[in-house]
């Protein structure tokens, strides 16, 4: 695990983004610009959207694979000479055609390295499911200039489990892109959404960065809403309304998520009891195949 001095300041941002699908030359320009300024702002790390490279409301799968570029195509080339450029992290979302033609809601993990990293959706909401290939592997956790950095993908962030697996093999922060449709809720309630990117930082006592885009798109309208958590879940930056373009950036002392105390006494992932999880969930399991 690579080390993080204590102390240290790492600046991370979240460029939220008005997208259009289909438009992959002004999504790629859109986020290029986005990366240079948080560049000029300090950004170290700088998350985009979901989908950053097409758009999201697809109206069928062939529209979704005529936008699908491989892992290491335009859009992603294009974000590693930022990095390189820039001497920065970018984490964003793409609509990716694997090897075998298969598409994915992917995000990928570039610095001046290249690509260090992707992560295939594991948990696809609604119409996904008609268009993409779930994941199958764990999400990765990726030993960066700045410390540990996990990645996953929107509704990856809604299973507790998931984010769990991230931060048990020592992320100091999530990356999370994500494009977060539009609910009703009530007045001057936060979204949801935000509200478990701060429960997941909590819990866990890792940074969180989630990046959604904004606008309207094929009549869906998206939350907006990105923010960064810290350790203690309180937002260290964001969220941003629901309607704005711009950025969130965030001073993180990463180092502090390596300390997992709570008190004297407590610490979140010593205080575990995996044994007794473990009987719930094979509970669950008889229970489920007696019903099923």
């Amino acid at each position: 695990m690579s080390a993080v001095p204590s102390g240290v300041v790492t600046p991370v941002a979240c460029c939220q983004l008005a997208l259009s699908v289909g438009d992959l030359d002004g999504n790629r320009a859109a986020a290029q610009q986005a990366i240079k300024g948080a560049a000029a702002a300090g950004a170290k790390v700088v998350v985009l959207p979901e989908l950053a490279n097409s758009g999201y409301v697809f109206r069928d799968t062939a529209e979704a694979s005529e936008l699908a570029e491989p892992f290491d195509g335009p859009t992603v080339t294009g974000w590693t000479e930022m990095a390189r450029r820039h001497d920065l992290i970018v984490v964003g979302g793409i609509c990716e055609r694997d090897e075998g033609g298969r598409l994915h809601n992917s995000a990928v993990l570039v610095d001046a390295d290249g690509v260090r990293a992707l992560y295939r959706k594991a948990h696809l909401w609604d119409a996904e499911k008609t268009i993409f290939e779930p994941g199958a592997e764990l999400p990765p956790v990726v030993d960066t200039a700045v410390g540990r950095i996990g990645v996953l993908v929107c509704y990856d962030l809604e299973f507790p489990e998931w984010v769990r697996t991230v931060a048990l093999r020592g992320a100091d922060l999530l990356c999370a892109p994500v494009n977060w449709p539009l609910f009703p809720r009530p007045e001057g309630e936060r979204p949801a959404e935000v509200v478990r990117v701060q429960a997941n930082a909590a819990v866990n006592r890792m940074f969180v960065a989630a990046c959604d885009r904004t606008g309207v798109e094929r009549g869906v309208s998206w939350t907006g809403g990105s923010v960064i958590a810290d350790p203690d879940g309180h937002p260290a930056a964001g969220p941003l309304p629901t309607y704005e373009e711009g950025m969130v950036i965030a001073k993180c002392k990463l180092g502090d998520a390596r300390d997992k105390r709570l008190s004297a006494r407590n610490d979140v992932f010593a205080d575990r009891r995996p044994d007794l999880y473990r009987s719930i969930l094979q509970s669950v399991v008889r229970t489920d195949s007696r019903t099923s």
